[in-house]
Order: structure tokens, then C-alpha cells, then sequence
């Protein structure tokens, strides 16, 4: 008997002795991130010219957000807010880096592919990357097990109109894991190549957890539709890309379901920044929001964002609590039960209140940084506040046509303004004149988060939270 027992023991120090009762299986994730659709690009939020029956039934299916915010209004930023639950300042990811940056995604940051893989995760990534094209950069050193996609943004290539007075892009290449397989002359069957590396592999891990991040490339110009979509929307070629779009959640949407595997993955589907407002009838739609991509007026931050998960997420809601890319991380730790990251994160955990359990603010503030580490905007509750900055707007001038962008205007706020965004969603009547208390209170908040993160129109260093080499490199 003692020497059974002795084994025993020796089995459990040394991981040798498998318990006869299994772990819960952790819920699978799935997070569908476009590139420069507006936040009135979807049916479910006031779409004209075409259809998102997929989105919609994710909408009836799930809770559809209102005031749900990316952490800056460009590519490589959204991204990197995304997959760490940081400030991109906090991290030191600005813009859209270009192709042979210097610079990339810190390794030594935890991605929401390394939070999940000590729990049994396979994490893959099909789309576009855009956190650095060094190789030490790439989606397999930053906790993914897979890639299928390009680098960095469809336009860099060398089809792009501004190539030679502008630009000189070279070829735009295709990875599959970490080698080229390919050099692309044509996107136009991207979106689908992309859907069917994502129903493989729901196919092939069907049986265990994963991480699955969608990152298409679409509707960013260049637009590229298939043959399968093309001409099928009255609001022309971005209409027909929104439509396939929308039918590549569709069949991810299936996929769980033919593999019984609904009730048991989170699908999140949003976009990185508003449209790209310059390209007139090739960009989408903020609605009634104010501007687009590239500002952090409304128009440039808020996104549509739905998330699913049958018999978790109460059907048919809609939550207008403000909440950002930074929160997705911390909210699917707390639902697969994946430790935080070391380091600090700005993000919180929504899950109590998309389940409707808790009501009231998540973050009592919001802060809007862009143009490197310019904080231009803060949000507290309905007031959000614009410091003086420079902007771009095609105010003064008409966007451009047929894949051609037109000419911003730059226009510079030389005082604070104030919008109550529950009364005025549009930002048109600035109020900071009536509410002189609600200004201080918020210029007071926003030098704290300038002593941490820094403000280069204030000439602040920030950085007291950073801790050694917690940069890009």
C-alpha cells in the first residue's frame, strides 16, 4: 500500500497521472475585424444600398453595440489596441507603419494568441497583420500558430494611384505561415481564399479550443470583390464588398454550427477605424457621425460591433455603454478564465454588462490619442471634450471618385470643445462656453493620462507606466 501510494505521488509531481474527470473545455473565440467600414455600414445599423443579412442575424442573435470605440482611427494602432488590450501610445504603436518599418509589435507583449495558448489554444490568423513585416514581427512569433495573409494594407503595392509622386511601394506579397507563396496582381478573390482557410480550420480544431482573427483586408481601398458579389448592390462596388463581407460571416456562422460548436465560441465582428472619407464612392459610411477615418471625431472612432454567443449573450439586445478595442482582451480572459497579462493594460472586463448583469459606465474615461501621441480628445460618460489640434476634412472640397481620393482640408481647433454626444451625436453645437466646470474637470483628467502616455502637442515625455523597453523595437 505505501508503495502505491509513493507512486502515486511521484505521478502527480511529475504531470504523470491524468484525472479521471475532465476539464471544462474553454469557449472557442472568433474576432472579425474589417478595415474602414463605417459605423452605418451594416444593415443592423442603417444601411442603404445593400444588404448584411449575416450581420443582422448576428444582431438578432446576439448584442449589437452603439458606442463602441476603436483606440485610434488607423490601421497598425487599431491592431495593436486589439490584440493587447492597451493604448497603442502605451505600447508605442502610432499610425499605419509601412512596408520594411523599423519598428513593430513588441514580442515581449501579451497578444490575445499568447494569453490563450498555456490554456490548449490553437490561434490563427487569417487577413491582414500590419504590427510589423520583420520577420521577428510576424503573427508566428506574436503566439499564432498559423497565418494566411498579407503584411500590411492592400494599397501597398504598386497599383497605387499615388505611386511615384507619392509612393514607391513595392510588390505586395501573400504569406502562408512565415513564407511568400505568392505575389498578388489581383485581391479579388481574397476575401473568399481568407473564408476558406477559416472553415478549414474550424474543421481541424473543431475538437479542441481556438482563437480564430479574421482581419480582412476589405472594403480598405483598393476594393476588391469576386465574381460572386459583383454588381449585386445598388450602392456600387463598396456595396457589392460589404455584401461578400458579410457572406464570409455567414459562413464562419454556419461552420459553428454544422460543428455543434455555437453555444461554445464568442463571435465578435467590428472594424479598426471609420471610412476613408477621401475616396467618395469607394469608402462607407459613418452616418450621422462626423468625420471619418484619420480624426477622432466620432466619425473616425466609432464602429459597428456586434457580439454572439447563443445561450450566453441575451438575443436581440443592443448596449450603448462606451466601451473600446482595449476591452476585448481582458473580457475574453475573464471568459475562457486566461490569467491578465503581467504588465499593465488599459482595458477592463465587459462581460458582466453584455450579459446585462451590471449596468452603468465601464470606463468613467476614454481617452482618443492620434497624429503619433497627440491626445486631441477625451470621453467621460455623455461629454467628450477636443483639445486645440490640427485635422483633416474634406469640409471645403468633394472626395474623390472611381478609386481616386480627394483632397483633405486641414482645419485646427485653437480652443477646447465640448459635444454631450446622448443629445448631440452629430458634434455640432459645442457647448464648452455653458460648461466651464465640465471643461476643468475634464482638462484635469487628461493631464494625468498626458504624465503616463504622454502628449506631444503639450511637449509631455510620458511614459511612468512603461516599464523598461516597453516600446516598439
Amino acid at each position: 500500500m505505501k508503495i502505491c501510494l509513493f507512486n502515486i505521488a511521484i505521478l502527480l509531481l511529475f504531470g504523470g497521472f491524468q484525472s479521471p474527470v475532465p476539464k471544462k473545455r474553454p469557449p472557442n473565440i472568433v474576432v472579425i475585424f474589417t478595415d474602414d467600414q463605417g459605423w452605418a455600414d451594416a444593415g443592423c445599423y442603417g444601411a442603404e444600398g445593400f444588404s448584411t443579412p449575416h450581420l443582422d442575424r448576428m444582431a438578432r442573435e446576439g448584442v449589437r453595440l452603439t458606442h463602441f470605440y476603436t483606440a485610434q482611427p488607423v490601421c497598425s494602432a487599431a491592431r495593436a489596441a486589439l490584440l493587447t488590450g492597451c493604448y497603442p501610445n502605451r505600447i508605442g504603436i502610432h499610425q499605419a507603419l509601412m512596408p520594411g518599418a523599423k519598428i513593430g509589435l513588441n514580442p515581449d507583449e501579451t497578444t490575445l494568441a499568447d494569453l490563450l495558448r498555456p490554456l490548449g489554444y490553437r490561434s490563427a490568423i487569417f487577413g491582414k497583420w500590419h504590427l510589423g513585416d520583420a520577420p521577428e514581427f510576424m503573427p508566428l512569433r506574436q503566439g499564432f500558430d498559423e497565418f494566411f495573409g498579407i503584411p500590411y494594407s492592400g494599397d501597398m503595392w504598386p497599383k497605387h494611384p499615388q505611386q511615384g509622386p507619392v509612393f514607391n511601394f513595392g510588390p505586395l506579397p501573400l504569406y502562408e505561415n512565415e513564407h511568400v507563396v505568392d505575389t498578388l496582381e489581383d485581391q479579388s478573390q481574397l476575401t473568399t481564399r481568407i473564408t476558406e482557410h477559416c472553415l478549414d480550420f474550424i474543421r481541424r480544431n473543431r475538437n479542441r479550443p481556438f482563437f480564430l482573427y479574421v482581419p480582412h483586408p476589405q472594403p480598405h481601398v483598393p476594393l476588391f470583390v469576386s465574381e460572386k458579389f459583383r454588381g449585386k448592390s445598388a450602392r456600387g462596388l463598396y456595396g457589392d464588398v460589404i455584401m461578400e463581407l458579410d457572406w464570409s460571416v455567414g459562413q464562419i456562422l454556419d461552420a459553428l454550427k454544422k460543428y455543434g460548436l455555437d453555444e461554445r465560441t464568442l463571435v465578435v465582428f467590428t472594424s479598426d477605424n471609420g471610412p476613408w472619407l477621401a475616396y467618395g464612392d469607394h469608402a462607407g459610411s459613418a452616418g450621422p457621425l462626423r468625420e471619418g477615418k484619420g480624426t477622432v471625431w466620432e466619425g473616425g472612432v466609432r464602429e459597428p460591433c456586434i457580439l454572439r454567443m447563443p445561450g450566453h449573450l441575451p438575443a436581440g439586445s443592443t448596449l450603448e455603454t462606451p466601451l473600446m478595442t482595449i476591452d476585448l482582451l481582458p473580457t475574453i480572459a475573464a471568459l475562457t478564465g486566461a490569467p491578465l497579462p503581467a504588465r499593465k493594460i488599459d482595458g477592463l472586463n465587459a462581460w458582466p454588462r453584455l450579459r446585462g448583469e451590471r449596468t452603468g459606465p465601464l470606463h468613467d474615461w476614454l481617452f482618443f490619442y492620434y497624429n503619433q501621441n497627440e491626445l486631441q480628445a477625451v470621453r467621460h460618460h455623455d461629454w467628450k471634450l477636443y483639445f486645440p489640434h490640427t485635422y483633416r476634412s474634406l469640409d471645403k472640397n468633394p472626395p474623390g471618385r472611381g478609386g481616386l481620393p480627394g483632397e483633405y482640408t486641414s482645419f485646427t481647433l485653437t480652443a477646447p470643445e465640448l459635444y454631450n454626444l446622448r443629445t448631440d451625436p452629430s458634434e455640432r453645437h459645442n457647448v464648452a462656453a455653458d460648461f466651464p466646470e465640465i471643461v476643468l474637470k475634464m482638462e484635469a483628467r487628461a493631464d494625468s493620462m498626458r504624465a503616463a502616455l504622454g502628449d506631444k502637442l503639450r511637449g509631455v515625455e510620458g511614459g511612468e507606466n512603461r516599464p523598461p523597453g516597453r516600446v516598439n523595437r
